[in-house]
């Protein structure tokens, strides 16, 4: 029986790990970006290895292949000799075959020789003999090893690679690779999320600017800016954040973190949709081009850090929330009110701690003490769940006292609907804690109010009081 070679990244592994030695260096140490191309030109082995001494990867958690795995294992106990050989860095590739105890023998690069293609098909050719061996690989750059091999195994490839490898060796099986649809890439750019910015509307709402066109369509060609924007930064976010997520029951199924869909594309995808989005905003105008910047800035500093500070995670996540209502101001070229900002800061802080309980709350009763990737010990719930409540109930406040202002004289017919707001506001942030507590706040808090009955019917609720005291009402 022929030794069995295995190919670690795309073929074991759903993931390639220079992308993400990458990601993960760069997150940990940013300015390394600065620095791979120098490295690079060095040498892609070199490359490699520098990443592998900045980036320590927790290898229990990556994607593997578990079909194939599975083989593995039953090959294993057939008595035949498995061998794992990787172009990535000999620190990964004996980490992961600790990890998974199946192979017999590690060849890897090793700072000097990148173990790939032609390479890595001397070196099998030199340990084994030329076609004493069989192999399973996943890449064009397989084919020179496939040349030399027994039988090809693919796995994971493109359209036409299994016939390129049955004209060189045997193809004794083939994993095919798992389509990925439209489905998918709604998932990637978290569409679902884009609902989120609709605040940008919410500006002109409380103007009483319906009939005005011109305000709308800017509006939407900022809503559509502001998407794309915050697709880009999810998907920086999933990138730098990929094993928080394949520790995270629920997040592990994201398509980076699964390996559904390779990394880089989400290294080229991101850029694009930026740039995309640039255009869109400068198309709105240079106001909200500023306010769309400053999103970018503060939710890429959030992705690259600022998350893992205690408390000011929260604080950054409200005003990104509060950015929408100005860059939405901004695009309809409307004054802000200071009522408004108020009454969003607070609002979206106490959300902001609804997301981090929910999230803690969840971890507590897996008998976690630290959350992972955060500032928080699992026993600072109860605290959030207070100051998140306060902040709640202070967001009911202002709007208290702004239906005492005269603002609300000048744009509504009959003022004393207007203070039906308030307990539906109070209700539906009590009610929004409640859910939480229970532990049934399992998305993003404005995304599950969009989808939760009683959310909805305090947001009809309240949009009736608001459009009572805006008609008018005359008692018989």
């Amino acid at each position: 029986m022929k030794p069995l070679v295995i190919d670690l990244d795309g073929t074991l592994l759903q993931t390639d790990m220079l992308h993400e030695s990458t990601f993960r260096a760069v997150r940990d140490h940013p300015a390394v970006l600065l620095r791979i191309p120098a490295w690079l030109a060095k040498g892609k082995a070199g490359l490699k290895h520098r990443l592998a001494e900045l980036a320590d990867l927790n290898v229990e958690c990556l994607p593997y292949h578990e079909e194939l795995l599975t083989w593995l294992r039953e090959q294993k106990a057939s008595g035949r000799l498995v061998v794992l050989c990787t172009a990535s860095d000999r620190k990964y590739a004996q980490a992961i075959a600790a990890h998974l105890g199946v192979f017999d023998q590690v060849l890897a690069s090793d700072g000097t020789t990148n173990l790939s293609g032609a390479s890595k098909a001397d070196a099998l050719v030199k340990q084994f003999g030329a076609g004493e061996f069989d192999y399973a690989g996943n890449h064009e750059s397989d084919l020179p090893v496939w040349a030399q091999a027994h039988r090809a195994i693919v796995v994971n490839a493109p359209p036409g690679l299994a016939d390129k490898a049955g004209k060189l060796a045997t193809v004794e099986r083939i994993f095919p690779r798992a389509a990925t649809g439209p489905a998918t890439w709604r998932r990637v750019l978290r569409m679902h999320q884009w609902m989120k910015n609709l605040l940008l509307f919410v500006p002109l709402l409380g103007a009483h600017a319906f009939a005005e066109p011109e305000r709308w369509a800017m509006a939407l060609l900022g809503l559509l800016a502001f998407s794309l924007c915050a697709s880009s930064v999810y998907i920086v976010n999933d990138l730098l954040d990929l094993e928080s997520d394949r520790l995270h029951i629920r997040k592990r199924n994201r398509p980076f973190a699964s390996g559904e869909v390779p990394v880089w594309m989400g290294a080229w995808l991101a850029p694009l949709l930026l740039a995309a989005s640039a255009f869109l905003a400068y198309l709105t105008g240079p106001a909200f081009m500023g306010w769309l910047g400053a999103y970018f800035v503060l939710t890429t500093a959030y992705s690259f850090g600022l998350k893992r500070i205690i408390l000011l995670d929260c604080l950054v996540l409200a005003l990104l929330y509060t950015l929408r209502i100005v860059a939405g101001a901004a695009a309809a070229s409307l004054a802000l009110s200071f009522w408004l900002l108020a009454f969003s800061v607070f609002l979206f802080l106490s959300l902001a701690f609804v997301k981090r309980y929910a999230e803690l709350h969840f971890q507590q009763e897996q008998g976690l003490q630290k959350a992972h990737g955060r500032g928080y010990y699992t026993s600072d719930a109860s605290l959030i769940q207070t100051m998140g409540v306060t902040a709640g109930y202070g967001a009911a406040l202002v709007l208290a006292l702004y239906l005492n202002s005269d603002d609300v004289l000048r744009l509504y017919a009959t003022p004393v609907f207007i203070w039906g707001a308030v307990p539906v506001m109070l209700f539906w942030i009590s009610w929004m804690w409640l859910q939480a507590h229970r532990g049934r706040m399992h998305d993003d808090p404005v995304i599950f109010a969009l989808k939760d009955r009683a959310s909805l019917a305090a947001g009809a609720a309240f949009l009736a009081v608001l459009g009572m005291g805006t008609v008018g009402w005359t008692w018989p």
